[in-house]
């Protein structure tokens, strides 16, 4: 469903456009409405509601005095907050949410299938550049994509 990276700005407020390309998908998907919350990697993940609502679910049907269950909860659903494109497009990423990606003026979007991650610019050229020195070899040693083919 979303696909691509799109390289943008957020404002001296820290508001993100999001790209004229995705607003119509996000409008018929979800009536535009989407829940930013942080990941553990140190991006911010930009869900359209419903996906969220269903990650909510499933983590709450976790143990919830298991220690891991409840740091991964307290940071899906502890920055978690309601967004919704205003007339320009744009959504509000909080003061929080930015200071925990580490975001800067200049970020990327990337959608990865049912969801999109927000990522400062140059933590997200780093990451690509680690994630091609995996290499194949080790991706394919990976029990989960052992029956990935491309």
């Amino acid at each position: 469903m979303f696909r691509g990276t799109h390289f943008l700005n957020l404002d001296a407020k820290g508001r993100l456009a999001i790209p004229a390309s995705q607003r119509a998908l996000l409008a018929e998907y979800c009536d535009s409405r989407l829940i930013v919350t942080a990941d553990p990697q140190r991006c911010l993940i930009v869900y359209p509601e419903p996906h969220f609502e269903a990650v909510e679910k499933k983590l709450n049907e976790k143990p919830a005095m298991n220690a891991a269950v409840r740091a991964l909860t307290r940071v899906i659903i502890g920055y978690a907050t309601s967004a919704t494109l205003d007339a320009q497009g744009r959504i509000l990423i909080s003061p929080a949410q930015r200071e925990f990606a580490g975001l800067t003026k200049e970020v990327a979007l990337v959608g990865v299938g049912n969801r999109y991650e927000l990522w400062d610019e140059k933590v997200w050229q780093k990451t690509l550049r680690e994630a091609e020195e995996i290499g194949l070899e080790a991706l394919a040693a990976d029990p989960n994509m052992a029956d990935f083919s491309l």
